[in-house]
C-alpha cells in the first residue's frame, strides 16, 4: 500500500468509494471547493494504482479538522484506515498542532469505533451540524500531551550536600 497526495485524476475514484460507503456523499464540487483551499490537503491509499481508500483534513493553527475519511468496502478491516490515520497522526505534535478532530454521524458505529479503538475520544454532541439528515454529529478529537517531566530536585546538589551527615551545614557558615 502506498500513502500519497490526492491529485485531480483520482476524483472518479474517489467519488465511487464515497458514494459506496456514505448515505449521503459529498459531491465533486465539494471536494474541489475544500481541496482549493490552501489550508486543505487530500490523501489517498492506493494498492496497485486502485485507490482503496483517502482522507481530507484541514491545517488550524493547533490543530487538524479531519474533513472526511473513508475506506472502499472490500479494504475496510484491512489495515488502510489505519495506515491512513497513522500518516494524520504522525503530524501532530507538541510544539505546533497537538489534536485531530473531527465530527462522526450518531448512526456510524463502525467509524466511532474505529476511531476509539485508534485513542480518539467523542468530546461533544453538535446537534443540527449535517443539513441533509436529522442525525447529531459526535465530535471525536485525538490529543496528544506532554511528555511527563522530571520535577525539579526540592534542594539543588552541590558537594557539601554529599557530605552532610559528615557537617553540620550551622556550624560552616
Amino acid at each position: 500500500m502506498h500513502i500519497r497526495w490526492l491529485i485531480r485524476r483520482d476524483m472518479p475514484q474517489v467519488l465511487a468509494i464515497e458514494s459506496e460507503v456514505f448515505d449521503h456523499p459529498w459531491r465533486e464540487d465539494e471536494f474541489l471547493w475544500h481541496l482549493r483551499e490552501r489550508s486543505t490537503i487530500g490523501m489517498v491509499a492506493e494498492i496497485d494504482a486502485t485507490i482503496v481508500g483517502y482522507m481530507i483534513y484541514g491545517l488550524r493553527p493547533k490543530s487538524l479538522e479531519l474533513l472526511n475519511f473513508a475506506v472502499a468496502a472490500d479494504y475496510q478491516r484491512t489495515g488502510v484506515g489505519t495506515a491512513l490515520l497513522d500518516r494524520l497522526k504522525s503530524k501532530v505534535n507538541i510544539e505546533r498542532r497537538t489534536e485531530i478532530y473531527g465530527g462522526v454521524w450518531e448512526r456510524n458505529l463502525r467509524a466511532q469505533q474505529f476511531f476509539r479503538h485508534h485513542g480518539f475520544r467523542c468530546t461533544a454532541i453538535l446537534r443540527g451540524e449535517y443539513d441533509e439528515s436529522d442525525d447529531d454529529c459526535y465530535l471525536m478529537r485525538y490529543t496528544i500531551k506532554p511528555p511527563d517531566r522530571d520535577p525539579m530536585p526540592v534542594h539543588p546538589v552541590n558537594r557539601l550536600s554529599q557530605y552532610g551527615a559528615i557537617f553540620d551545614t550551622e556550624e560552616c557558615q
